[in-house]
């Protein structure tokens, strides 16, 4: 039996078979059945005497069938119900619409392309089923003819068909691009284990033309203020042998170029290529706008790949310490040098006796012998204090220990500051706040002795020792070097002075300050690390995003006793350089804020979110950057090569658009497109059917009401 296929996805054709459970011949039993039933109530039957006799003929006969019909349904009937269907191949349409498409042609010849285009379509979705897709960017259903996506990704899109379609009759992909792809891998080379013929339509220019072309920048995403950076840049140039040009390094301020440095360029032949290497100095805080950029040659056909703008992360990480002393001292220079040869510090000396700055101005204190006997200091460490700025207290012949009680009570000290003892140091095996290096424990305790007041030392707690005194030969549980945190404020106490001996020796045994370095850096990190216990905080993935990235926002906010909450509406603005405004709401999740601002313009921009909290407008602030993405002006030249290995490799052809209509009939005359046929069997029980209990209901109503009706009771 033929059928003719409909225009539709799918053809269905049923077919069905009943079957029974029990040999078929049972059904003569069944008829018998029904047959002596019905004799036995109509054929003698007196009560329709008076009517005409085919009453009782009709009432045996739906008698009959009533009860045959329900013998038979003890035999377990099966219907068998066969389903065909015929799934037209699916083709798959796909247009790149990178930005690098629409380079080689005007608006006439884009016209032209996407009418051939649209009358491709419609002849292939006559045949198949067509599935229609972009991909630049990201792989995408649809086709607008923008060209606007930023990147090319061919073997991602490989991958996405694979993906969707590895399990389904898949008869060909239409592939029109360019052959240049700027992420992802060589589509040549993919993994991608599709089975179908792939063709190409060579979109774009082979014609090498003479151009300048910033390759590719290698950068630090992140600097530190201070420090020197490099950038290393690939030129290369095509067709402008005996051309001279120039690299110019700008930074970028507000819209202005402020030009840092020049590199003149010699081309010296036709395929050239070079890579020059610029320093630049890391001299300004926030994320910085620098512009490369070549000046153009002449008969050049594009400069939009002549310059390229990196942002580069310049991180304020140092911390302001201030060493205070009583008096000059060999550990004050000691401490100095160790501390001033990290980077991320800005050490500072002064004199309790001349230090006419604000304290609070400093992120660390070294209190060297302070409170002394001569000056106390008791209202910069009322400060320290009333501000939460952790300090280092180093005690000696000129500290006032009565005092220094009164200032603290992570260590008590019963001693009147003029007998001392020598000591040496004998690391905690127990001290947990941070790691020291491993060969530390065995070669501190042979240091130099440091000088330390002779008494009675106790700690309580809340202190944590790292070092404790060692008398002669005699191990004691008096703290050297301890830490401990008071009301919020971290603070460390070197029960003794002289540590420049420590220093000195150390370069003695190893021409090198690595373990006084180490003991000394890791105890000021450990008191300067910050916890941030503020109680509405804005996060950011990161501070540079390209100009096709979404940017996302999460916020905390924590009350009194520190928990999350989120009943108040946060809100966020962020501006532009321009001093342009957007202007946004977090949303709500469980227990915290959320927010998806979506794609903002090329620029520098600052955020300030504020939330109402107890009554109090609570504020948190940032910057980030947005940086273009230029990767489709770097190469535009296609590389229709590609797109023939492609084809070749995966059995289709390389179309050229001016055949683009025509490939709808080279599909169809490929052997393998064709629809694939899909039989299935569906076995069901016959009592299960709805309409066969209505039929039996209708014959047992139907018989009740004729006799009824003939006054049969």
């Amino acid at each position: 039996m033929a059928y003719r296929l409909p225009k539709s996805k799918f053809c269905e054709v049923y077919m069905e078979n009943l079957s029974f459970q029990y040999p078929a011949w049972y059904l003569v039993f069944c008829l018998l059945l029904g047959l002596a039933y019905a004799a036995f109530l109509y054929f003698r039957d007196k009560t329709f005497r008076e009517q005409s006799g085919t009453l009782n003929a009709v009432l045996g006969l739906i008698r009959f069938l009533s009860v045959s019909f329900l013998s038979m349904l003890l035999l377990s009937p099966l219907l068998k119900s066969f389903i065909t269907e015929v799934k037209k191949p699916v083709v798959i349409l796909a247009q790149d619409v990178s930005e690098s498409i629409k380079s080689d042609m005007d608006s006439v010849q884009i016209s032209k392309y996407r009418s051939d285009f649209e009358t491709l379509s419609q002849s292939l979705s006559e045949e198949y089923e067509l599935k229609e897709y972009s991909f630049g960017n990201e792989v995408r259903e649809g086709v607008d003819f923008e060209f606007g996506d930023k990147v090319s990704n061919i073997s991602d899109f490989l991958q996405e068909m694979y993906d969707l379609y590895s399990n389904q009759n898949l008869g060909a992909i239409v592939l029109a691009t360019d052959g240049i792809y700027n992420e992802g891998s060589n589509p040549i080379y993919s993994s991608t284990k599709l089975s179908t013929p792939i063709y190409t339509v060579a979109l774009g220019d082979t014609t090498a033309k003479k151009d300048l072309i910033i390759k590719r920048i290698f950068h630090n995403k992140i600097a530190y203020l201070g420090d020197k950076f490099s950038i290393q840049v690939d030129i290369s140039a095509q067709n402008c042998s005996g051309n001279n040009s120039t690299l110019n390094i700008y930074k970028v301020v507000d819209g202005q170029n402020s030009r840092l440095q020049q590199v003149p360029l010699n081309i010296n032949k036709n395929d050239f290529f070079t890579t020059k290497e610029i320093i630049l100095d890391a001299n300004q805080a926030g994320v910085q706008r620098y512009r490369i950029s070549l000046n153009k040659v002449s008969g050049e056909v594009s400069t939009a790949n002549n310059s390229k703008d990196i942002f580069v992360d310049v991180l304020d990480a140092r911390q302001k310490i201030l060493i205070l002393a009583h008096s000059p001292h060999p550990d004050v220079s000691a401490i100095k040098q160790s501390i001033g040869s990290n980077k991320n510090y800005q050490v500072e000396v002064s004199y309790v006796n001349k230090f006419q700055k604000s304290v609070a101005a400093f992120d660390f204190v070294i209190l060297h012998q302070l409170p002394g006997n001569r000056n106390d200091g008791q209202s910069i460490i009322n400060t320290l204090n009333d501000r939460k700025i952790p300090h280092l207290f180093i005690l000696g012949s000129q500290t006032n220990y009565s005092k220094f009680k009164s200032v603290q009570s992570l260590v008590g000290i019963t001693s009147d500051g003029r007998n001392t003892n020598d000591v040496q140091a004998k690391v905690n095996p127990n001290f947990s706040l941070f790691n020291i290096a491993e060969n530390i424990p065995q070669n501190l305790p042979q240091f130099a002795p440091l000088i330390a007041p002779f008494g009675e030392f106790s700690d309580n707690a809340n202190t944590e020792v790292l070092l404790y005194q060692k008398i002669g030969k005699v191990d004691t549980k008096y703290p050297l070097l301890a830490f401990g945190e008071e009301n919020g404020v971290k603070k460390g106490i070197l029960c003794a002075e002289g540590i420049w001996k420590w220093r000195l020796f150390d370069y003695l045994q190893h021409q090198n300050h690595e373990i006084f370095d180490d003991v000394l850096g890791k105890s000021i990190q450990y008191l300067t690390l910050k916890e941030d216990k503020r109680k509405f905080r804005v996060s950011i993935n990161k501070n540079v995003f390209n100009e096709n990235e979404p940017l996302y926002f999460d916020a905390e906010l924590y009350n009194e006793s520190y928990e999350l909450i989120n009943e108040p509406d946060a809100t966020i603005t962020i501006r532009n350089a321009e001093g342009k405004d957007y202007n946004f709401t977090f949303t709500k999740t469980p227990k915290s804020y959320t927010l998806n601002a979506g794609i903002l313009p090329v620029g520098n921009y600052t955020f300030t979110s504020k939330v109402m909290h107890s009554g109090k407008e609570l504020s948190y602030n940032g910057q980030f950057s947005v940086r273009p993405i230029q990767l489709e002006v770097y190469e535009t030249t296609a590389d229709h090569g590609l797109l023939r290995l492609l084809s070749e490799k995966y059995g289709g052809e390389l179309i050229y658009p001016s055949a683009l209509t025509g490939i709808a009939d080279k599909i169809k005359n490929k052997e393998t497109v064709k629809p694939t046929i899909y039989e299935t069997s569906k076995t069901r029980s016959i009592i299960n059917l709805r309409w066969i209990f209505f039929i039996l209901i209708g014959l047992l109503i139907l018989e009740w009401f004729l006799r009824r009706y003939f006054g049969g009771y």
